[in-house]
């Protein structure tokens, strides 16, 4: 369960509490991640929004990390806990099949350069020959129910699947705007465990 997040801001030596505000409306945060990506905690290259996947849905945002693994990025918006656990693993089926030239197709359409380039430019190392081989799911939500919660740690724990929820929090105090953000799960052991996996993450049988 993630802790739920509490602000305090020091004035003249005394705690005054920031109270939890409603965000208007999460794709401001959409914006919030596409402008500064280290919001999330990873380390990523944003490499398309809104990627339109064969079966129709729409990817918010999709990023590729320093090992050159892709990167699903969803937000809640206003879909249910439900909803978003099952769209975002529907997304990872299309992104695990995606091509070497077909991940440099969308970098290069959200990006107005090669991915090698823009790669090479954030991590200032050459992107890897062959990416890709182990991609990751990253749900990001202000707060997901229990039964979606215990899905996530379900896939990880049992078959080592690299799925976690960041979870935002939006206060506000005085006219001033803060933004928090917690894990569902310790996203290094999340890395570690999907990185033991020996055989492909949807391979659920023994």
């Amino acid at each position: 369960m993630a802790v739920s997040m509490k602000l305090w801001n020091i004035e003249d030596d005394r705690l005054r509490q920031i109270h939890r505000t409603r965000l208007d409306y999460e794709e401001r945060l959409e914006e919030w991640i596409t402008r500064e990506p280290s919001f999330l905690g990873i380390d990523v290259l944003l490499i398309g929004r809104q990627v339109t996947t064969e079966f129709g849905g729409k990817i918010d945002l999709l990023g590729i990390n320093r090992q050159g693994d892709l990167v699903v990025i969803e937000l809640k918006r206003d879909k249910t806990p439900r909803q978003i656990v099952a769209q975002v693993l529907d997304y990872a089926s299309w992104v695990r099949k995606l091509t070497y030239d077909e991940i440099g197709n969308i970098a290069a359409d959200y990006l107005d350069r090669s991915l090698v380039v823009a790669f090479s430019e954030r991590f200032e190392d050459p992107l890897p020959d062959n990416i890709d081989k182990n991609h990751s799911m990253l749900i990001v939500a202000s707060s997901l129910d229990d039964t979606s919660e215990r899905i996530v740690q379900y896939l990880t724990d049992e078959y080592k699947v690299n799925i976690n929820v960041a979870f935002f929090t939006f206060f506000g105090r005085g006219g001033q705007a803060y933004l928090g953000r917690a894990w569902l799960q310790d996203p290094e052991q999340v890395q570690e465990v999907s990185d033991s996996r020996t055989k492909g993450p949807w391979t659920f049988g023994s």
